[in-house]
């Protein structure tokens, strides 16, 4: 299957709804996606598809030399096509432009595509957060060193 080309852009109050409807146990409801959009350390990016709607985004907070991603989710019906990783390399560069030295997350340890994905882009394992989710699995604290361009 052949992806359609995609565009990363910031997202917009217009995006909201759009956004929040990806995936609703990614916890992006849209009063809060409108609240991080007034955060002036939040950079929010959209990935959309010719023809699609909003596919998939990024939230991060910038924060002094760090970049903290807070959440990245795709629609079901678009996984697969390389939407996370065109956003997370997007992140990637946003931090080598702006004197980002490290980018963190945090990801379930049951999620074997997104610590895949994540390892593949130089993410290593930092840390274990036992029981940090609601439902007590553990999160894998993951880092990335930025290497300027």
């Amino acid at each position: 299957m052949t992806a359609s080309p995609v565009r990363i852009e910031p997202m917009t109050v217009a995006d909201v709804d759009d956004v929040a409807a990806i995936e609703p146990s990614s916890g992006a409801t849209a009063p809060q996606l409108v609240e991080e959009l007034a955060r002036p350390w939040a950079r929010i990016w959209i990935a959309r598809e010719e023809g699609a709607p909003v596919s998939a985004f990024l939230l991060t907070w910038h924060v002094a030399d760090e970049l903290h991603v807070l959440n990245v989710a795709t629609r079901v019906e678009r996984r697969r096509r390389g939407l996370a990783r065109a956003l997370l390399c997007h992140a990637i560069a946003y931090a080598q432009d702006n004197a980002i030295r490290s980018i963190f997350l945090e990801v379930r340890r049951s999620n074997a595509a997104a610590l895949a994905l994540y390892a593949s882009l130089a993410f290593t394992e930092i840390n274990v957060r036992t029981g940090y989710y609601p439902d007590g699995e553990d999160a894998v604290e993951m880092a990335h060193t930025v290497v300027t361009r």
